[in-house]
């Protein structure tokens, strides 16, 4: 039996692999996200849900129960899409958090709780968050 060493699964004298860590990974920030939105459930206000993916980022506007949504946006909407080099950035993530905010206003909420989906508040979470705000929502 070897060491344990840096690259040490404890399992089968097995290294870990990329898929591993990824894995692990999601299902940490998949738990995060969990807690988060219990604690916002009873808050009893709508969510404002974020999904970010390698080349788009979609937001969604669900009511305090969760069992419907009442506005969504996303950078694979040709709206949101016009100007915009990619889907990728921040520039896109603050169009898409300004749509949000309009959808949402027109639907008559103003006041909702960010759930970033257990993704750090940084980047494109971060500049969605900040278009939203500019757009009128209060978190």
């Amino acid at each position: 039996m070897r060491k344990p060493g840096p690259a040490w699964t404890g399992l089968a004298d097995e290294p870990i692999r990329f898929w591993r860590i990824t894995m692990d990974k999601n299902i940490a920030r998949l738990r995060r996200a969990k807690s988060t939105r219990a604690h916002i459930r009873v808050l009893g206000v709508p969510r404002l849900s974020v999904l970010r993916t390698g080349q788009h980022i979609y937001a969604q506007l669900f009511t305090a129960d969760g069992s419907r949504v009442l506005a969504a946006a996303s950078t694979t909407q040709a709206d949101v899409r016009d100007g915009l080099k990619n889907g990728k950035n921040a520039d896109a993530a603050a169009k898409v958090g300004h749509a949000i905010a309009e959808k949402a206003k027109a639907a008559g909420i103003e006041k909702v709780a960010f759930d970033r989906s257990g993704y750090r508040y940084h980047g494109r979470i971060k500049a969605l968050a900040d278009a939203a705000r500019e757009g009128g929502l209060q978190f």
